[in-house]
């Protein structure tokens, strides 16, 4: 019986977490979500395939798994879910206090400042998770993404049917912004600090004569900032956050440059 079908026969059925190869099969996605063998959302063309099966595994794998101290050096822990390890072998660059859970694939060359990845997530190779940035449960994160100071991604496991947040080759994401509830941030985009994308939120794209709305969605290669609308209560009118797209990345700018170098060229101080 393949993986797919007895993750998806203990979900309906929790009876069988009790036997051995229901066991075995849950681990083995485990595993292969470590080694980015498996993914819990990956690309097809221009879209995205999330398999909720795999996050239902993730689920699964809770209730099986016993509480134990793990030790390091003098820091003590209390938890179901091991500690990512072997980092010199994966190619990874690992700052103390950087933390990812085993179940969380690290690509060679991602670098982690004192951050935490979650179980499920995938970073690809090239990108930076810079101080106290968090990357969520099941989060992807594409190639040579920067994800600066204090970045939160948000994290999905329930419910299931829930798409992840996606991060896509390229992108820059600026200071203490939080992008949650299964965002897409299109490659080589431009986060500016400070902005909040839900996959509700609105998104405007101010560079044209008429305003072009998105929602929870960043295409490709745009710079975003903060920004706020008018919305209409019982109580009166009020301001709601949104996202303002201000302008195109240039071709000529570098994937390192700086978020600041960027938004200058569109006259913006952030």
């Amino acid at each position: 019986m393949e993986l797919r079908q007895i993750i998806e026969q203990a979900w309906d059925n929790r009876e069988l977490l009790k036997e051995s190869n229901t066991v075995e099969a849950i681990r083995t996605v485990i595993e292969e979500l470590d080694k980015g063998e498996l993914r819990v959302a990956e690309p097809n063309g221009d879209e995205w395939q999330v398999n909720e099966w795999v996050k239902k595994a993730v689920l699964l794998y809770f209730p099986i798994q016993s509480m134990q101290t793990i030790e390091v050096g003098p820091f003590e822990f209390h938890d179901k879910i091991a500690l990512k390890r072997n980092y010199e072998q994966l190619g990874v660059r690992v700052v103390p206090h950087a933390i990812a859970r085993y179940g969380a694939f690290l690509n060679r060359g991602v670098v982690m400042m004192p951050s935490y990845v979650n179980i499920g997530a995938y970073v690809d190779s090239g990108t930076m998770v810079d101080t106290w940035a968090t990357v969520g449960s099941c989060a992807q994160v594409g190639k040579n993404v920067h994800l600066s100071g204090g970045v939160g991604l948000g994290g999905v496991l329930e419910p299931v049917q829930a798409a992840p947040v996606i991060i896509e080759d390229g992108a820059f994401i600026g200071s203490r912004s939080i992008l949650v509830e299964g965002c897409r941030i299109g490659r080589e985009a431009v986060i500016g600090a400070g902005v909040t994308i839900t996959g509700s939120s609105k998104i405007f794209d101010v560079t044209g004569s008429e305003e072009k709305i998105y929602k929870g969605y960043v295409p490709p290669r745009s710079v975003v900032i903060p920004g706020s609308y008018t919305k209409k209560f019982p109580a009166g009118e009020f301001q709601v956050p949104c996202a303002l797209i201000i302008g195109q990345r240039k071709e000529s700018t570098d994937l390192k440059t700086s978020l600041n170098d960027v938004l200058r060229d569109h006259a913006v101080a952030v």
